[in-house]
């Protein structure tokens, strides 16, 4: 394993991220394992040297956080592991229980914390903008969690690059804690972070941790099509992939990969992988693993050096797109 800054801080992680949204309780999505079956992937994980955890306070209505918790203080070192979750989305029916209000955000930090099992949050992460909500008063209610000890690094995920601008110059001028990281929407088959989202974060010093960098499968090679509903179980209950890659150019992008991949006799996800990893201001992917080679496959892309000719034959079939995953 590798291991980076967070941005432009101190902080080391390891430069792929155990995404834990797939462990909790197939209750809440058929495609979750519960938290028997998803011990290994954390022993295993560990066993690689990842020490980078990424959780949501809504993912699996709070069983992720407890089952993540329970798992990493179980076989890794707590004081090596980064651990992270995030905090907007709906966790109950109140008006209360969403959003980046000082109330909801306070109590989703004392709640995730006691799911969690520790004293302090590594990187608490807010899920989406508010747009119901001053961002002053979201920005001060995440640094007073900073200065109480119980959150250590800000980081934010999905917004339009005006919306972070504006967030890091009021975090600056009010000398308050600034987010550290973005977590966003980035993959070979979506690219529109690159127009001014991504040199925005390397300007800042922020580190890129990418959300769905297999672009939800597609880029595995397990798919046969666009709309194929049927290579696994995700895809099949899946609502959120025929949104985000509908169009015609988004295929071309898959053979492409499949194209490297054969040559390199790598699995495509592996090449899909190290080609974010080629760009300097992504620190991490998040990745998602059901089965045991999509950790393994993950982690060896890592090693795995593409040559300029390879990155420009991935890059060569994109089109744009309008802006997703928002």
């Amino acid at each position: 394993m590798k291991y980076a800054n967070l941005g432009h801080t101190g902080l080391r992680v390891s430069r792929i991220c155990l995404g834990c949204m797939s462990y909790g309780t197939p209750k809440w999505r058929p495609w979750v394992l519960d938290e028997e079956a998803s011990q290994p992937f954390f022993r295993r994980a560990v066993e690689l040297g990842v020490t980078f955890f990424d959780t949501a306070n809504m993912y699996s209505d709070g069983v992720s956080e407890e089952v993540t918790g329970r798992a990493l203080r179980r076989y890794a070192k707590m004081d090596e592991v980064v651990l992270a979750t995030k905090v907007y989305f709906p966790t109950g029916s109140g008006q209360n229980e969403r959003g980046l209000s000082r109330k909801n955000i306070t109590q989703a930090c004392e709640a995730s914390l006691k799911r969690l099992g520790v004293e302090t949050i590594d990187l608490y992460q807010i899920h989406r903008m508010d747009p119901n909500t001053p961002i002053e008063e979201t920005l001060s209610a995440l640094d007073q969690l900073v200065r109480q000890g119980k959150v250590r690094y800000l980081g934010a995920s999905s917004s339009y690059a005006w919306q972070f601008a504006r967030a890091l110059g009021v975090s600056e001028r009010n000398g308050w804690a600034r987010f550290v990281s973005m977590q966003d929407h980035y993959n070979l088959v979506y690219r529109e972070e690159e127009r001014e989202m991504l040199p925005l974060c390397e300007a800042e010093g922020i580190g890129v941790i990418p959300w769905s960098p297999l672009a939800r499968g597609l880029l595995t090679g397990s798919r046969k099509s666009l709309d194929d509903r049927e290579a696994t179980t995700r895809a099949g209950s899946d609502t959120l992939s025929p949104v985000l890659y509908n169009q015609a150019g988004d295929w071309d992008v898959v053979e492409a990969v499949k194209k490297v991949a054969e040559a390199r006799k790598a699995p495509p996800a592996q090449v899909a992988l190290a080609w974010l990893l080629s760009k300097p201001v992504v620190t991490a992917p998040i990745i998602g693993a059901t089965k045991p080679e999509h950790l393994e496959d993950a982690v060896k892309a890592v090693t795995l050096k593409l040559a300029p000719e390879e990155i420009k034959a991935l890059e060569a079939p994109y089109k744009p797109h309008e802006v997703r995953g928002m």
